[in-house]
């Protein structure tokens, strides 16, 4: 049976990239006196008939709403909370007023109710079923995955319209078009985009598009992507110099063939990032240019802007200039084969394969070890990816789940982007340019307040964050430093990502808090990021023009739409990523029922704890199935129980056995397994 891997994400431009679950496992917080006086900006994440739960627009532990005090809000409802309190068992609050009404759109699995007729169990934070409407679709079976309308039926109870009828919720690959069609991410390409698409394919670079460009086809360049990618728009080609390193980053021209306000230029803004799930790609750009005209393949010529970089011998950028330029790739790396080298290990094939840009692939690495070493002295951290890969047999079913692991040559090539990303920001700010930043605020006071708790609650010293309001990057890096092959090392950088507020888009270069950087900015995925093809296009347009005003009156408004919509769809992307990662888990999961393993807490909290096994699948044991105990939550990291003195904290190991694996909601169940 034929088996493939793919992998949960892309590679990315930089450790603000990581994933993480979207548990509500944070420690309680308390609520400034202001903000419950002029209310909470919220939304409805969970409801049941009783009660729900609103997550705070800035992040932090989710508040309970009692049902009598939901002033008829819904699921996904934008909320104004009030008379927030601090309860024993945490946060609960009332809707002071319904701000905007969420979608109405929810995707679930019809069943039998109780009473014979047919309901529909949504996917979504939605506790209890919906029954049918009358005028629903037909058609569908008993476990079948559906779009539904959430309507009011003549009597003001909600119901279920059915919509659309996928198939079989227990197939992780259906339950992933649910999730594209529930985070509205658009698949087709429309015809007058197809059309062009299909007029660039067969492109080949001209003798009139290489003139005025920089000539760099006898350049020792190379892309390096894992085995399986098609759109490769980044190469690199690196030089040890006297006083430093000289390294280019080659980047697809993407913006050449992408003209302003074509119906392609139109599609990209409106889907605004690539989607990875696992199995398929959703990307923002057509076949024809993704894998075609803009891929660097090697021993093609290729339109590039490149980002030429001199560095002294401690990392420091000296000089950056970018030029439109031509490449040709002189070999295709792979990630695997790159650690093959690096490691020694690499076979005679390899050697010969990589000969003509050895040279260049040693420089480079070099050139990321001292970025490396400077990053870690200026005070970033090294934080814990939770990503996984996903084996899949011929049908599509996933067969195996496990840890994805980063390598020499991708820690060399996240580095050299970064330095790139770096030096494009740097450009932009130095002439005034309008542009599209990637930023990263400094963290929530309240929210370091939390982590400080947190962090003493595990044993750490929280004395570097004793100044919430001016906590810095080397004190997230102090903690994370201490946590360091520990058994709370991977909570603690979950912990540390949580505290930090999510990077997004904007048009002020107020810099990158997780990189210590100043300067930041996504310039080299323009085939699978808007906001990197937008900076392409107003860079080329100054590198053509050296005129500020005519960049600002081309690009000032656009940057500012970029950059709003682009961070928007972000969010969409991840969260169907997440979604459908959960989804093949439980699947994989689905056929180890019964099974025992070994795991480690990863979270606590008053219901229970989340496992996370060996994996990367996470799982919850509901504190109600422990064995003759009486366990009470402190709050902050730990279940005591009363009765026997023992404990379940976070980096403990705990044996579990998997009892239910729900491929629909990608929910697992584990319970205790011990003996005692």
């Amino acid at each position: 049976m034929a088996q493939k891997k793919f992998k949960g994400k892309k590679k990315g431009d930089g450790r603000e990239t990581l994933s993480l679950q979207d548990l509500a496992k944070a420690p309680h917080e308390d609520y400034k006196k202001e903000d419950r006086e002029k209310g909470i900006p919220a939304r409805i994440v969970s409801l049941s008939r009783t009660f729900a739960f609103a997550r705070p627009d800035d992040g932090g532990e989710d508040i309970f709403i009692p049902g009598r005090a939901l002033n008829n809000a819904f699921l996904g409802d934008a909320v104004l909370l009030d008379r927030v309190q601090q309860q024993e068992k945490g946060p609960s609050a009332a809707v002071k007023k319904v701000v905007e009404a969420g979608s109405r759109t929810l995707a679930g699995t019809i069943g039998r109710s109780e009473l014979g007729g047919w309901e529909m169990r949504a996917d979504a934070a939605l506790r209890y079923a919906l029954p049918l409407a009358r005028d629903s679709l037909a058609g569908f079976h008993d476990g079948d995955k559906v779009q539904a309308e959430v309507v009011v039926n003549r009597y003001g109870a909600y119901t279920a319209q059915v919509t659309k009828i996928y198939g079989t919720g227990g197939s992780a690959k259906i339950c992933a078009d649910a999730i594209i069609d529930q985070n509205q991410i658009r698949t087709e390409f429309e015809a007058e985009v197809r059309q062009e698409a299909r007029g660039l394919a067969d492109a080949v670079v001209t003798a009139e598009e290489i003139s005025g460009r920089l000539d760099l086809r006898a350049e020792p360049i190379l892309t390096i992507d894992s085995a399986s990618a098609k759109d490769l728009d980044d190469a690199i080609s690196a030089r040890k110099t006297e006083r430093g390193f000289e390294l280019g980053v080659h980047i697809a021209d993407v913006s050449h063939y992408v003209k302003p306000d074509s119906a392609l230029d139109q599609e990209a803004f409106l889907r605004g990032t690539s989607v990875y799930l696992p199995a398929r790609v959703i990307p923002m750009l057509p076949k024809e240019l993704s894998n075609g005209v803009c891929s660097l393949n090697a021993g093609t010529d290729k339109l590039t802007l490149s980002a030429l970089i001199t560095f002294d011998k401690t990392g420091n950028i000296r000089s950056y200039e970018f030029q439109k330029t031509v490449i040709r790739s002189k070999v295709r790396g792979v990630y695997s084969e790159v650690n093959s080298l690096f490691s020694r290990s690499a076979d005679e094939g390899i050697l010969k394969k990589y000969e003509p840009v050895m040279q260049s692939l040693q420089a480079a690495k070099e050139l990321a070890d001292v970025l490396k070493a400077k990053s870690k002295s200026d005070g970033t951290m090294e934080l814990e990816s939770t990503e996984s890969e996903f084996v899949l047999d011929e049908d599509g079913v996933c067969i195996d789940v496990l840890p994805r692991h980063s390598g020499e040559s991708e820690e060399m090539i996240e580095q050299l982007m970064i330095a790139a990303n770096q030096a494009a920001a740097m450009l932009a700010k130095e002439n005034g340019l309008p542009f599209v930043y990637r930023i990263h605020e400094s963290p929530d006071p309240d929210r370091v307040d939390s982590l400080a708790q947190l962090v003493n609650a595990l044993g750490l010293n929280a004395a570097s964050l004793k100044h919430p309001g001016d906590v810095t990057t080397r004190d997230f890096a102090n903690i994370m430093d201490q946590a360091e092959n520990t058994p709370v090392q991977k909570i603690i950088s979950h912990q540390l990502l949580r505290t930090m507020a999510k990077a997004r888009y904007d048009t002020a270069p107020v810099g990158h808090f997780g990189l210590a950087l100043a300067d930041y900015c996504h310039f080299t995925s323009p085939i699978r990021r808007y906001p990197d093809t937008m900076i392409h296009r107003i860079i080329s347009t100054w590198l053509k023009t050296k005129d500020r005003e005519k960049c600002l009156k081309l690009y000032k408004e656009a940057s500012v739409k970029a950059a709003a919509h682009s961070s928007e769809c972000e969010v969409r992307a991840m969260n169907a990523e997440r979604s459908a990662d959960d989804c093949y888990m439980a699947e994989y999961m689905r056929a180890h029922l019964g099974e025992a393993f070994m795991g480690v807490i990863s979270g606590v909290t008053m219901r229970g704890v989340f496992v996370e096994l060996s994996n990367s699948v996470e799982g919850f044991v509901p504190i109600d199935t422990f064995p003759d105990s009486d366990y009470q939550f402190d709050g902050v990291v730990t279940q005591y129980d009363r009765t026997t003195g023992k404990k379940l904290t976070i980096g403990q190991s705990l044996p579990v056995k998997v009892v239910a694996s729900d491929v629909a909601t990608g929910r697992i169940d584990f319970m205790y397994n011990g003996n005692d």
